[in-house]
């Protein structure tokens, strides 16, 4: 997240940030209600960060590379301590990540 002068980060609560972010990700992916985010981007043989988005409704919303790669790396900043060897989904109504389950 960005920080004021001094270094001291624009919301020093760990769930500011969160929700914060949930309003951010809600602003850049219209009608997105949940996001997974993971290090295995199908489309790459290596590492890296990727974003999947879904509305209300359960239908995925395509996403570009780009818009998938910076929800994923900001995910990934207000959620450092998270086992990210699997997939985490953000809900973005409540600010909160679980432990992915695929297809919900």
């Amino acid at each position: 997240m960005p920080a004021t002068t001094g270094g001291i980060p624009a919301c020093p609560l760990a769930t500011d940030r969160q929700r914060r972010l949930a309003l951010q990700l809600t602003d850049m992916i219209p009608g997105a209600v949940r996001i997974r985010v993971s290090l295995q981007d199908p489309q790459r043989a290596w590492p890296q960060p990727h974003a999947r988005a879904w509305d209300v409704a359960g239908t995925r919303i395509e996403l570009s590379r780009t818009v998938a790669k910076i929800a994923a790396r900001w995910v990934l900043r207000v959620w450092p301590d998270a086992d990210w060897n699997v997939a985490h989904t953000m809900d973005l109504t409540t600010a909160t990540l679980t432990t992915a389950a695929w297809g919900r």
